[in-house]
């Protein structure tokens, strides 16, 4: 065949594929294999999705909430979202402030998409969600990385913001609680970063607010646009029900902001995907609408995890992790790792020599830090039972005390 004909668009020959994607299916290839595999790589809650928001989801379909909806979503919809902005967050908004998409990934996708042009920048802080330089790149964009390490808390600072900052930037992302660290901006952390952008009123900024529900130690979740209302006519606060409500494959993502952007993220919506499923949305509606007993006790539960999972890491060779304030994942340092050789041969030279070492030796799938901006570093999603949490670091213990 012509190698023409095989021609991709440039912007997508160049981006990478997730990193975490591609992790799971050496997982899938091991477990194919016939391999006991614990897998520590997916953000995705273990549990199953509320009993009265399923039970939405089947009402839904029995009553005929099976056909095409708006694109922004349905209005029902669209007013328990400006409701929660309004209780959990602090904004002043009405249904008319909101958008509902197709998971909290293409509420991101559409802004930028709908926003950037050649030349433009985005700071993103590192650590960083894998998914967005590459959707930076996908759109026309450049990523201004900044790197944020444990230092700081693997935290963006007010001096390394400004000096990121140029007259060509268009965008700040900010993630909080993080993914892959944890680390959650406190209100006087927000209130120094919103001085320094208040002062440069051509950023945009995108709040990814996904873990909002996932905070520990009885610590306040605080966004933005709720510390600093100056802000809020460029600020895109996005949150979505897959962690809150362990709802990952239902696929819906919401946000609230200026509603020209909104607006420009509809119109991409509407030519893209259209509306979110219907059974979905009324499922998003259940939960939100809902008893918010899950969420309590899912957050209970995870921070047993997570002290678990801290406790265990630090007493393994090699590997040291900081306590994380929120989401359900350690990022622990390898670094006493590296330059090592496993007992099966492999020399360790990166976190991502790490990773896969991990993975064939010791049966545990973990993600590489630096596949995360920032190495070397493994991030461990401790979502699962506590049995299986303990069996892998015994396995994880094991792996970084044979070698040599």
């Amino acid at each position: 065949m012509s190698t023409d004909i095989q021609r991709l668009n440039q912007r997508l020959a160049s981006a990478q594929p997730s990193a975490t994607y591609r992790i799971m299916d050496r997982v899938a290839e091991r477990r194919a294999q016939g391999a006991q595999i614990i897998s520590l790589c997916a953000g995705e809650p273990d549990f199953d999705t509320p009993k009265h928001v399923r039970e939405a989801a089947i009402h839904a379909i029995e009553h005929g909430h099976t056909r095409y909806t708006q694109v922004a979503g349905v209005c029902s919809l669209r007013e328990a979202v400006a409701a929660k902005f309004r209780r959990e967050n602090g904004l002043d908004v009405t249904w008319q402030d909101t958008l509902v998409c197709n998971g909290g990934k293409q509420v991101i996708y559409n802004a930028l998409a709908a926003t950037l042009n050649e030349g433009d920048e985005v700071i993103v802080p590192a650590p960083y969600w894998v998914s967005y330089p590459e959707m930076v790149q996908l759109c026309g964009g450049e990523s201004k990385i900044v790197t944020c390490d444990a230092a700081t808390g693997f935290k963006l600072t007010p001096a390394a913001l400004t000096a990121a900052i140029t007259p060509q930037t268009r965008w700040l992302i900010l993630n909080s609680p993080s993914n892959p660290t944890g680390a959650v901006y406190s209100r006087k952390e927000l209130h120094a970063l919103a001085q320094v952008l208040l002062a440069h009123p051509h950023v945009l900024i995108l709040a990814d607010d996904i873990y909002e529900h996932l905070i520990f130690d009885d610590q306040a979740f605080h966004t933005l646009a709720q510390v600093e209302p100056r802000l809020v006519a460029r600020t895109l606060t996005m949150n979505g029900v897959s962690k809150a409500y362990a709802m990952t494959g239902w696929r819906i993502g919401f946000a609230t902001g200026p509603r020209w952007l909104l607006e420009a993220m509809e119109k991409l919506q509407g030519q893209q995907t259209s509306g979110a499923s219907s059974i979905s949305q009324q499922a998003a509606l259940a939960a939100l609408e809902g008893p918010k007993d899950f969420i309590r006790e899912s957050r209970a539960a995870f921070q047993g995890r997570r002290d678990l999972m801290v406790e265990l890491l630090n007493a393994t060779p090699g590997l040291e992790c900081v306590r994380p304030a929120g989401a359900f994942y350690a990022f622990a340092s390898c670094a006493g790792l590296i330059g090592r050789t496993s007992a099966g041969g492999r020399v360790l030279r990166t976190d991502e020599d790490v990773a896969h070492a991990l993975l064939d030796e010791a049966n545990v799938a973990v993600v590489h830090g630096s596949a995360f901006g920032l190495g070397p570093y493994i991030r461990i999603a401790y979502a699962l039972d506590d049995a299986s949490l303990r069996k892998a670091c015994e396995a994880i213990h094991a792996f970084c005390s044979a070698l040599r």
